[in-house]
């Protein structure tokens, strides 16, 4: 067993752990990132399959990610405009495809009244809660206690009003059907985006990607960083002292090849992996409790790769939404400078579960036909095709993020960052601002390495 004595190990190289090791190098601390997998990036993750480059994670910039724009700006790295000109495409309860532009769905006038006015009554629920603490708005636990899905219920009476706006929080972002997910989760989503509309403007939210993939991003970072980076090395026990001598190693994080002593520790990892480590003494009550009401989303993401981009010579976008399909949307994920066409589209939740019980072949057909609804037979017809399965990710277990059971955010969102003696929490599913996003994982990167640095000086 080798030992390393450093200041701070950081334990997760994704971008929420190399950002605080960035920071911390930069001010003259000493760090060790100790990393499970075999790669950098986490949940970004740019591969190659069948000849095609897929960005099986994140990958999408949307204007207001400051942190991350100035780390895509820091590490030199281009970026480029989603394609959206063109048609959308939406399709309604009778399966009846209609085509349309702008952010409102075509829907019956009175539906669309009804998606409108949830949209205004959303917005201004939204711009009261403080991303960082919401449960500190005074309806927070009213607002905890009851499902998103009962909150529209007692909005609207419209089902498809109901079906469209809980599409735009339970499929698109937090992947939980919406009875699962509190009014209050809900609201966190759209706070950390800046208002609910931000959510419903694909425009705006999924605005640009990265040249190269979004994964250039932790690549980058952890170049910079050197041999500070350990691969292969998933840390099974923590062993710290809360009151450990000023100066003196207060943590020890344990692989199967390393003993990494340090002053401070960042668990820079989702927080449903906190309780896979053993730690010594265990975390306090608190810390056990909280983890049992938190939980990771499921979705699959599909990628279709195409000889052509053959949807813009049909005047489509790419773009496509309904409640009532397999594949509740799809956008064109055609890569920079590629002659080729790329459409990704989402399965989650439920549906997700649903298909995983069907063989590969029959998955993959009954998806095909899905993205053939919106974009006509010859989507059914690729000549790369791959699911994004993040459910089935080791050190995962989910995508996009985690969150939150009924009446938790509440009762426990305060303690989720909150240190216990050299344990430092830091991660995109415990951001305020950028919530689930890399923005947010950069966010909370520098302020760990800021708090990290202000007990250390």
């Amino acid at each position: 067993m080798q030992r390393i004595d450093t200041d701070v190990v950081i334990v997760g190289a994704g971008a929420a752990g190399l950002t605080a090791a960035t920071e911390l190098v930069k001010a003259g601390r000493e760090v060790v990132v100790l990393e499970a997998r075999d790669r950098v990036g986490g949940r970004l993750w740019t591969g190659e399959i069948d000849g095609a480059m897929l960005e099986i994670g994140g990958q999408w910039v949307s204007p207001d990610q400051d942190a991350l724009i100035e780390t895509l700006a820091d590490l030199g790295l281009e970026t480029y405009e989603r394609y959206r000109e063109g048609q959308n495409v939406y399709i309604a309860e009778d399966g009846e495809r209609r085509l349309f532009e702008g952010e409102i769905f075509p829907v019956p006038a009175r539906t669309e009244g009804e998606i409108v006015g949830l949209i205004d009554k959303l917005d201004a629920l939204v711009a009261e809660i403080d991303p960082d603490a919401p449960w500190t708005h005074p309806r927070a636990k009213e607002l905890d206690e009851i499902s998103f899905a009962h909150w529209l219920e007692t909005q609207t009476h419209d089902v498809e009003a109901r079906l469209n706006i809980g599409m735009f929080i339970a499929g698109a972002m937090l992947t939980k059907p919406t009875h699962a997910f509190s009014a209050l989760q809900a609201l966190l989503m759209a706070a950390s985006a800046g208002s609910f509309s931000h959510l419903v403007d694909a425009d705006f939210i999924l605005d640009k990607r990265v040249v190269g993939g979004l994964q250039r991003v932790p690549l980058g970072l952890a170049e910079r960083l050197g041999d500070r980076v350990r691969l292969n090395q998933p840390v099974r026990t923590v062993r710290w002292e809360a009151d450990a001598a000023a100066g003196a190693a207060a943590v020890v994080a344990v692989t199967d090849e390393l003993e990494v002593h340090a002053r401070e520790i960042v668990l820079a990892v989702p927080p449903v992996l906190v309780d896979r480590i053993s730690y010594d003494p265990p975390l306090p009550r608190r810390q056990h409790q909280l983890h049992q009401h938190i939980s990771m989303g499921f979705v699959i993401k599909v990628h279709a790769v195409y000889e052509t981009p053959f949807w813009r010579e049909q005047g489509l976008s790419g773009t496509a939404f309904s409640p009532y399909e397999l594949c509740h949307e799809a956008y064109d994920n055609t890569n920079h400078g590629d002659p080729r066409g790329t459409l990704v589209g989402f399965v989650s939740d439920e549906a997700a579960d649903e298909v995983f019980e069907l063989t590969a072949e029959e998955r993959k057909s009954r998806i095909l036909e899905s993205l053939a609804h919106y974009f006509g037979d010859q989507a059914k017809h690729p000549v790369v095709y791959y699911e994004s399965d993040w459910g089935s990710e080791e050190w995962t277990r989910g995508a996009y993020a985690a969150s939150f059971d009924m009446g938790g955010l509440a009762r426990y969102g305060a303690d989720l960052r909150t240190p216990v003696g050299p344990i430092r929490f830091a991660c995109s599913d415990m951001a305020g601002k950028g919530y689930q996003h890399v923005d947010g994982a950069i966010r909370m990167g520098r302020l760990v390495a800021e708090q990290i640095l202000e007990e250390l000086a």
